[in-house]
């Protein structure tokens, strides 16, 4: 072989070599930039504690067929096949496990308020399991938040981040007890910010991140840490059709648990502001109508008469575009931001009116979540009553959501109000022109209706009114 040829083979080997070498570094290159969740854990595990709870339930009774008692099994697995025996002065327990963390060297816990309401009793188990009986500081379901504290000291605790400069594609971190394997790890990324999840409460409070950590039962409660070893949000609630994880977590911003916390140490209660106003998305149609550069905001529908928002000069079909220094972008900001304020606060309000910006200063009333929830409103009973339904008073934050007064159906059998085309969950606003403001003002007026022939009745069905007439049997 010539020289020539073989300096010729020889570059394309090292040209091969280096090529060769090029890919080998890439995976080195790729590992040395993930991040050290293994340092993570171990500084931060110690924080971490499982929650389990007991609720006292009526004592049961085994079945005796042996048949019936394999079929029950099969139907309801996971479920003790056994009768309810009512009377009986024996009590079992049934236990519920959750996540939490220590947020302080003296005892306090945070958890999600689903882990421990309506429990008798709450045990916490340390990472390094000594266990401790739990005293309820205070519980707050509209941001599904619960304060604990146990007795004991020099425990080590967690540092907050602030979960507002969390950018989505971070790398997150969650520890928990899923499904009861305690102290687990997992880790992903933020999905998005500001997401908006239904809830039990009328009143949208939160806006949640979302991760594609793997969250299933057991976690809630638990911390969600950034790579600072910061905790950025409480895992709460998860989007799944089995139960387990489908890659879709909602966390409580860290922000937002902190102002819940300090209120529940304070007083053991949390106190929200509230503006009074009605609101709807702003679409690209209503940009359009109003002349907006894009949509953006909160659409007000309805200012509600005596309000915060009616006292500080807040319009219909005005526009909020900023809340006390906080954009607002999609309608479902506003109350969340509202949320983060206490009663009596005076914030200042941009509203986007006529093609003006203008800036209104309102000075915020008393959420009705602020008042401790009632018992189940009393249902009408009326024998003598001639329609054919029951009714029920609306409540109170059902009142100050849609500014309604008056009652709505509760039980709708057979009979003129069914004949008429009511539904169950309509609410009665009028009886014949005459106003309805409560139970026993509608049953006072049902009563004295004409034996025979036709009464209107309005009612407001999905924020739509209309009036139906009720035809009287003879």
């Amino acid at each position: 072989m010539s020289r020539k040829n073989l300096n010729g083979n020889a570059a394309v080997v090292l040209s091969l070599l280096a090529s060769i070498g090029a890919w080998v570094l890439v995976p080195t290159v790729f590992a040395a930039e993930l991040p050290d969740f293994a340092s993570l854990v171990e500084k931060n595990a110690p924080t971490i504690v499982e929650i389990s709870t007991t609720r006292r339930v009526a004592a049961r009774a085994p079945i005796a067929d042996e048949e019936l008692e394999e079929l029950l099994r099969r139907l309801n697995p996971g479920e003790d096949p056994d009768l309810l025996i009512e009377g009986l002065p024996e009590q079992r327990q049934r236990a519920a496990v959750g996540s939490g963390f220590l947020i302080s060297e003296d005892g306090y816990v945070i958890t999600n308020n689903h882990v421990v309401a309506e429990a008798d009793e709450i045990q916490v188990t340390l990472n390094d399991r000594r266990v401790f009986d739990a005293a309820v500081i205070g519980l707050d379901e509209p941001s599904d938040l619960a304060l604990l504290k146990i007795e004991a000291d020099e425990l080590p605790f967690v540092e907050f981040g602030d979960s507002d400069v969390l950018r989505v594609g971070e790398w997150v971190l969650a520890i928990g007890s899923p499904f009861g394997l305690e102290f687990s790890a997992a880790a992903g990324i933020v999905s998005a910010k500001g997401r908006s999840v239904p809830g039990r409460s009328s009143y949208n409070y939160m806006s949640f991140i979302q991760t594609d950590v793997a969250i299933n039962q057991g976690n809630s409660g638990g911390p969600l840490f950034n790579l600072d070893g910061e905790v950025i949000g409480i895992n709460s609630q998860i989007l799944s059709s089995t139960g387990g994880s489908n890659g879709i977590s909602f966390s409580i911003p860290s922000n937002v648990a902190m102002n819940v916390v300090n209120q529940l140490r304070e007083t053991g209660a949390v106190k929200r502001g509230l503006l009074g106003v009605r609101m709807r998305e702003v679409d690209y149609a209503l940009a359009e109508i109003f002349g907006m550069d894009r949509p953006r905001g909160a659409f007000v529908d309805e200012v509600q008469p005596g309000s915060p928002a009616a006292a500080g000069g807040i319009l219909n079909e005005d526009i909020i575009l900023e809340f006390n220094g906080h954009e607002i972008e999609y309608y479902t900001d506003l109350p969340f931001y509202v949320g983060q304020y206490r009663p009596d606060t005076t914030a200042d309000v941009q509203v986007y009116r006529d093609g003006n910006i203008l800036s209104r200063e309102v000075t915020l009333g008393s959420s009705p979540t602020n008042v401790a929830a009632s018992s189940t409103p009393e249902v009408v009973r009326d024998r003598a009553n001639p329609l054919g339904f029951r009714v029920t008073e609306l409540s109170d934050e059902a009142r100050q959501v849609s500014g309604l007064s008056g009652v709505r159906i509760a039980e709708l059998n057979a009979g003129p109000g069914r004949e008429a085309g009511l539904r169950e969950g309509d609410v009665i606003v009028s009886l014949n022109r005459q106003e309805i403001t409560s139970t026993q003002q509608f049953a006072m007026i049902a009563n004295s209706l004409p034996d025979s022939g036709f009464v209107p009745i309005r009612i407001v069905r999905e924020g739509q009114a209309t009036t139906l007439a009720l035809e009287l049997a003879p």
